[in-house]
């Protein structure tokens, strides 16, 4: 495949698929060197199960693993680190990687427990882990899902699972974009495997799956995140990292230009979410340079008020963010708002914490 090309397969048997769609777009001849130390990185963003919409799924990584070793690619790793708030350990127990590193004898790497350099990344520096830069070869394994900071998330942002906790905190402090561009410029992934089986259109962290149980190959980063903001129905314009990483010569965001290719048809038409529950709430937030994290437990807490009918007599603006430290206020969430005169404390609060908080702040509001 060229890197125009976007391919797509549908079914259910996704270790099989999987194994289908690298044959199809010749991986393996991607790989000039079978002693190359390949990287293969899911999305393990917190302790939730592939069926939630936030992780990938591990048969996609077994049928990768398992189309490379029977070609005789054997140096490979597992790496990835959760976001900030979680542990990896704990999302690769729960996600099957720790049995999938066992089976397949290939080691899972925590990036959490890294060490780490700065690198200049084309005008930005920025700290990498040093066990991505001991790789020749790096298959990036998203998710296709939604985001409540950047709208989708896909290749590029995934990316920012190979940097260690400190620098994830510095990203949202940047405001996220620009820092997503300049790492894609840096480390951008060499093959694309993208998890579209069953993606939460509105939260990072899953809860509403949309099952399309599809798997895309893409060789371009860039261009595949440009093409899942049109299928989720943004502009690309809307998600600036995109056309900020084109800028830098990490890929092409004419998704215009794409040949999407399906290897096969799926049994049911596309399901295309008719309600978009994190823009429904949003308007509720004050954010400022927070954390993914914790803004990403706010929202579906907020949902939950909105849909009980309580999040309407909230007045209040409810403020979140690393922006906030030592500043005061009414309402915040996180210890960065420990200065207001009502906040919850964590880092992050837990979505459960976050809702019974404003439940009953609204509670004794309204008396």
């Amino acid at each position: 495949m060229d890197k125009q090309e976007i391919l797509a397969i549908y079914g259910t048997n996704y270790k099989e698929m999987t194994k289908s769609l690298l044959q199809e777009a010749d991986l393996e001849g991607r790989i000039s060197n079978p002693k190359w130390r390949i990287g293969i990185k899911p999305n393990l963003v917190s302790p939730s199960e592939a069926s939630y919409g936030a992780t990938t799924h591990s048969e996609i990584v077994a049928g990768i693993i398992e189309y490379l070793q029977e070609r005789g690619f054997l140096n490979l790793v597992i790496l990835e680190s959760s976001w900030v708030g979680d542990k990896t350990e704990e999302s690769a127990e729960v996600c099957g990687y720790y049995d999938l590193s066992e089976k397949y004898q290939v080691p899972f790497i925590d990036l959490q427990k890294d060490s780490y350099k700065l690198y200049n990344c084309q005008g930005m520096e920025l700290k990498i882990c040093d066990e991505v830069k001991n790789l020749d070869f790096l298959i990036n394994v998203p998710v296709m899902k939604g985001h409540c900071q950047t709208k989708i998330t896909c290749a590029l942002k995934n990316l920012k699972g190979l940097i260690p906790n400190c620098e994830k905190r510095h990203f949202h402090a940047m405001g996220l974009h620009e820092p997503i561009a300049h790492l894609a410029a840096e480390i951008a992934p060499d093959f694309t495997v993208v998890d579209s089986i069953c993606g939460d259109w509105d939260f990072e962290d899953g809860g509403n799956p949309v099952v399309l149980n599809r798997i895309m190959a893409v060789a371009d980063p860039v261009l595949c995140d440009a093409y899942v903001c049109h299928f989720m129905g943004y502009e690309v314009e809307e998600v600036p990292y995109i056309k900020m990483a084109e800028s830098l010569g990490a890929g092409s965001a004419q998704w215009e230009n794409a040949r999407f290719l399906e290897l096969n048809k799926p049994k049911k038409g596309e399901y295309i979410p008719k309600e978009r529950k994190a823009v429904e709430v949003r308007d509720a937030v004050e954010e400022v340079e927070s954390c993914s994290a914790c803004y990403g437990y706010l929202l579906p807490a907020l949902w939950k008020l909105k849909e009980e009918g309580l999040l309407e007599s909230l007045k209040e603006k409810i403020c979140i963010g690393q922006g906030y430290r030592g500043k005061e206020g009414i309402l915040g969430i996180g210890n960065c708002t420990r200065g207001f005169q009502n906040h919850l404390k964590g880092c992050p609060p837990t979505e459960e914490e976050i809702y019974e908080f404003l439940k009953n702040y609204i509670n004794r509001k309204i008396g």
